[in-house]
């Protein structure tokens, strides 16, 4: 697909956006990085955009800023499930450097912000030429496979409420401010259970004063709390990134930038 649905286009650089609020860009060289910046655009994304549909090949690679994306199946009765979701400390387009060119899955922002393309003939250059670039990818992949496959065992086998603890605090980690904007009815959707469900371990959890919610907006007011209602999933994938993420190969003055979990 050639860009978000509704995107708007910005200067890549200006005094509220920076390629280095994408972790992965910022942990790149200074050199580096700003070789990229004239192929690097700034996009504008709001709720519902899809950047990415099943069998289809991505034009370009996302690295978000301040949006998160979230990535998921859509089966052939309409029902889904979120298998991963991609902020700041990420990006959307992994098959475009590992060669697949397409997945069997959907990337649909969730929280809207910004994010930075880049094209993929020109991503797949940057990958076969930059070493530190390569190498970081290569570590997110990784870290990626790690948070798909712990989010099925998640579904598999922890309750409607420890699921959306671990999913309320990933997407809150990836968030520039203190609230989730988004329906009950799309976050069971992206769970994959009933509107009801959401709704019971929803109340239950501001009734322990972990969050509040009104229609359409949730926000966390105990973290530490919420940790504890949340499975092991949630430490699981933050562990991988921190282990992975920070210990990337690369050299510069940027080197060393930790994900959005530190």
């Amino acid at each position: 697909m050639n860009a978000p649905e509704r995107a708007s286009f910005v200067q890549c650089r200006s005094p509220a956006h920076s390629p280095s609020q994408n972790h992965l860009l910022a942990a790149l060289p200074t050199a580096e990085l700003d070789a990229m910046m004239a192929e690097l655009e700034l996009v504008s994304m709001l709720l519902g955009d899809r950047v990415g549909a099943p069998g289809k090949a991505l034009s370009y690679a996302y690295f978000p800023t301040t949006a998160v994306i979230s990535l998921h199946y859509l089966t052939d009765t309409g029902a889904m499930a979120e298998t991963a979701d991609v902020g700041r400390e990420g990006m959307v387009g992994v098959e475009l450097f590992l060669g697949g060119d397409a997945t069997p899955s959907s990337a649909v922002v969730k929280c809207g912000g910004h994010a930075y393309r880049i094209a993929r003939k020109q991503l797949f250059q940057r990958f076969a030429a930059s070493g530190p670039l390569r190498s970081l990818l290569l570590l997110y992949t990784q870290a990626l496979i790690t948070q798909i496959g712990q989010t099925a065992t998640c579904y598999r086998h922890h309750t409607i409420e420890q699921q959306l603890s671990r999913w309320l605090l990933s997407a809150f980690d990836r968030l520039p401010t203190g609230e989730l904007v988004i329906t009950q009815e799309l976050a069971a959707a992206l769970l994959g259970v009933r509107r009801e469900s959401i709704s019971d371990a929803a109340s239950a959890l501001r009734d322990e004063g972990y969050i509040s919610y009104r229609r359409g907006h949730i926000s966390i007011l105990d973290p530490a709390g919420l940790r504890t209602r949340a499975c092991e999933c949630y430490a699981v994938v933050k562990a991988e990134f921190q282990r992975l993420l920070p210990r990337a190969p690369v050299t510069g003055s940027n080197t060393h930038v930790k994900g959005p979990y530190v």
